[in-house]
């Protein structure tokens, strides 16, 4: 195994990585800056305030794209499985 094989899979598996929380960080940051709005125009400044929008919204995009996720992560899977005798050879 080379050293230009292992930084293959390093950023193969920071990709995955990005990809699968990416949608739901955009999501949590777009509700959070919502909710920020809302609070400074109507100035109610309590912390707690956002933690249920985003769980919701957090759980929304689970549902929506998880089939999507979850595909995703089992074909990097079975195709990392699969690379392994190439790996090791």
């Amino acid at each position: 195994m080379t050293a230009e094989t292992v930084m293959t899979l390093a950023f193969q598996a920071l990709r995955m990585a990005l990809s699968m929380a990416g949608p739901l960080l955009l999501v949590t940051l777009l509700v959070g800056l919502l909710i920020s709005i809302l609070q400074a125009a109507t100035q109610i400044n309590e912390m707690t305030l956002s933690f249920i929008p985003k769980l919701l919204a957090i759980g929304t995009t689970l549902v929506l794209l998880g089939p999507w996720m979850i595909d995703t992560m089992v074909d990097y899977i079975r195709n990392l499985i699969q690379s392994i005798p190439n790996l090791v050879a």
